[in-house]
Formats: structure tokens, C-alpha cells, sequence
């Protein structure tokens, strides 16, 4: 699933490519891409038509266009494999295309929503007064958020009765960290993954912070992480920074640091990559 760097990616090619841009037209091919809009694949054409996007924003896994001057905006959840592209009219369709925004400009480029297992989707919503979708006003600010509270999140972490892994992937405490820059911040950190929270100092809370901060942005650089063909950017490119992770993913491969073999284990119906000797379990777990 992309998480917070794949989806800036995203939403920067979203700003260059589509901000400015007035809807002249809407299909919608699927039901399901539209499912999280109440009213439907028909009123969700109809009160696009004619609105003009603002730039886009995103708050962790989500992002969104703003509809100028209506108090509204086009929210997106790319799911497992959903993808947000800017073709050239008239150029073949996509096998999972499941809606088309068209312009009324001669850049001679329309928007596409692909998503081959259908997890993703586009919803209109009302906008808060800051201009969040008001569906996601329950969603922590990310790590890379300028108003992102340091000191509030070492003090929620304290709080919790729960383990650095789960509160990492913890919308209501952070957003935008998934479970490959979860592997990867703690491996920096050499933190366990079932290290309670509640033993947790403010400088550890800090220093964790500095390495998701780290390895997002190092991510941002080369496009994401990319394991398949299902995360590209709006252009259609993927991603390559797979090809620097230091723990997930490299179960049985030395561990960067010290050579033991990295390990994989169960967890949360995904899997977590750790270097037993590096990060070593607390004594409960």
C-alpha cells in the first residue's frame, strides 16, 4: 500500500499537472471507485463539472484537490493499488481505468483513476475552515506537517498502554507511516518493534521522530517505493527506493550494521523486518 511518500509524490504531480485546471467533464466506469461518495457515480460528475481545482494538499495516506470558491474538494485514497494519472487525450485506456476527468483547456492532458483491486477511490466532501475534508478531521498531522507537535506526540506515546509499532501506525497519534517506513525508521533507531511505549524518554521519542523524518524524505527523492507496478507516479513512473530499504523486505539478507541475518516475523496480518542483534526484544515480549 503507498503510504506517506508515494502519496506526495502524488500530489505533486497532481499540483504541477491538474491545480488550476476547470472540470469539463466526468466519467465514472466503476461504482465502486465512487462508493465512499454518498450521492453516487452521476452526482459525483455533476458537481465537479464546471469547478475549477485549487492545488492539492494531503494530510498522511490522503490527498485531496480543492474545488475553488465552492467549500469543497475532491478527496483520494489510493488504497492497495490505486493510482492517479495524467494522460494524453484520446491515448488507450487503461484495463483498470475506473474514471476520467476531462478539462476545458488545450493542454490536451485528462486525469485518470486506475485501480486494478478496486480498494481506492474519489469522494466529494465539505472542506473545514483550514480546508480539510471533513471526513478526515479525525487524522493526526504527519511527521513532515510543519504543525506537527513533537512534544505532543512524545506525550500521547507515554499515555498509550500499547507497543512503538502500533502507535507508529496509529492515525490518530501520526499519520502518513506505514508499515515499510515503520520497519525502516525503527532499524535507524535500532528499536524493537514491540518496545513498550510507556518507556519511552523524550529524547528516544525525539530521535525515532528524526528517523522517520529521515527515511521519508530520503524516500521523497527518488519517487517512493516501488515493489510492483501498482505505485507510480502521475506520469506513470515508478518509484526506486526499494532499493535502499535496510530491513524490510531483506529477511535472511546481513543486516547493514552488523552482518546477522535479518529476520521476519508475523505481525498485525502483515510482517515487521528486524535485526535480532541491533534491535533486540524487550524482555516481555
Amino acid at each position: 500500500m503507498p503510504e506517506l511518500p508515494e502519496v506526495e509524490v502524488c500530489r505533486r504531480g497532481l499540483e504541477r499537472w491538474v491545480g488550476g485546471r476547470t472540470v469539463a467533464g466526468v466519467e465514472v466506469l466503476h461504482a465502486r471507485a465512487v462508493r465512499r461518495h454518498l450521492g453516487g457515480g452521476e452526482d459525483f460528475a455533476a458537481r465537479l463539472k464546471g469547478h475549477r481545482f485549487g492545488v492539492a494538499r494531503r494530510r498522511g495516506k490522503y490527498l485531496w484537490l480543492p474545488l475553488e470558491d465552492a467549500g469543497a474538494a475532491v478527496l483520494g485514497h489510493l488504497g492497495m493499488s490505486g493510482q492517479l494519472l495524467v494522460q494524453p487525450e484520446g491515448a488507450e485506456d487503461e484495463k483498470h481505468l475506473r474514471i476520467r476527468i476531462r478539462f476545458d483547456d488545450a493542454l490536451g492532458t485528462e486525469l485518470r483513476f486506475v485501480d486494478q483491486r478496486t480498494f481506492g477511490g474519489l469522494s466529494l466532501h465539505d472542506t473545514t475552515p483550514d480546508g480539510l475534508p471533513d471526513v478526515i478531521g479525525h487524522i493526526a498531522r504527519d511527521p513532515l506537517d510543519e504543525g506537527f507537535d513533537d512534544a505532543a506526540f512524545h506525550a500521547a506515546l507515554r499515555r498509550k498502554t500499547t507497543t512503538i509499532k502500533r502507535a507508529l501506525l496509529d492515525q490518530s497519534l501520526v499519520s502518513g507511516v506505514g508499515n515499510i517506513y515503520a520497519d525502516e525508521a525503527l532499524w535507524r533507531s535500532r528499536l524493537h518493534y514491540e518496545r513498550p511505549t510507556a518507556t519511552f524518554t523524550r529524547p528516544r521519542s525525539y530521535e525515532l521522530l528524526g528517523h522517520v523524518r529521515d527515511v521519508m524524505n530520503a524516500a521523497l527523492e527518488v519517487g517512493g517505493t516501488s515493489f510492483d507496478s501498482l505505485y507510480v507516479n502521475v506520469n506513470g513512473e515508478s518509484g526506486y527506493f526499494d532499493r535502499s530499504l535496510d530491513a524490510y523486505g531483506r529477511e535472511g539478507e546481513p543486516c547493514r550494521r552488523c552482518g546477522t541475518p535479518i529476520r521476519r516475523r508475523p505481525w498485525m496480518n502483515r510482517s515487521s523486518y528486524y535485526c535480532p542483534r541491533c534491535q533486540r526484544a524487550p524482555r516481555a515480549a
